[in-house]
C-alpha cells in the first residue's frame, strides 16, 4: 500500500512518534509525505520515505494529484484545527480527494491508529481489488 503522510507544523512531533510506535507496520509499505515531514519521519526511524516538496511549497498538492490518480491508498493528516496560519497544509482538498476516490484517511491520531491497525490486519486490502495498480 502507499501511505501518504501530512501533518501541521504543531503536530509533526506527533507524526514522528506515531511513526517510531508503527515502524514494524507502515515499513512494509511505500511511505511517501511532505518534505518537512518526511525528512523528520526518516531521521528518526530510518524509513524510506518518498518527499515531496513542504506544505508551503506545494507537496500537499503534490500528494492530492497522487490521490487523484489512484496512487495513494491510506492518508494520514495530522492537522491542527486551532491553527490558523495560513502557510499551513489546505487540509479540506485532501479530504475531498478522498472522498472521491476512496481512499481512507486520517486527521488525528485516534483515527490513525484504527485504520493503522486495520491495515494490518488486511482490511484494505480491497484497495487493490476495487483500484487494482497498473503495474
Amino acid at each position: 500500500m502507499n501511505i501518504a503522510l501530512i501533518a501541521h507544523d504543531k503536530k509533526k512531533e506527533l507524526m514522528v512518534q506515531f511513526c517510531i510506535a508503527y515502524k514494524g507496520i507502515l515499513s512494509k509499505h511505500n511511505l511517501v509525505a511532505t518534505g518537512t515531514t518526511g525528512g523528520l519521519i526518516t531521521d528518526a526511524t530510518g524509513m524510506d520515505v518518498h518527499r515531496f516538496l513542504s506544505g508551503t511549497q506545494g507537496g500537499d498538492q503534490q500528494i492530492g494529484a497522487r490521490i487523484a490518480y489512484n496512487e495513494i491508498d491510506l492518508v494520514l493528516f495530522f492537522r491542527d484545527p486551532l491553527s490558523e496560519n495560513m502557510g499551513e497544509p489546505d487540509v479540506a482538498p485532501i479530504i475531498k480527494l478522498c472522498d472521491i476516490h476512496n481512499v481512507p484517511i486520517a486527521t488525528n491520531i485516534a483515527t490513525a491508529e484504527v485504520l493503522i491497525h486495520g491495515l494490518d490486519r488486511g482490511d484494505m486490502d480491497w484497495r487493490d481489488i476495487v483500484n487494482p495498480k497498473n503495474k
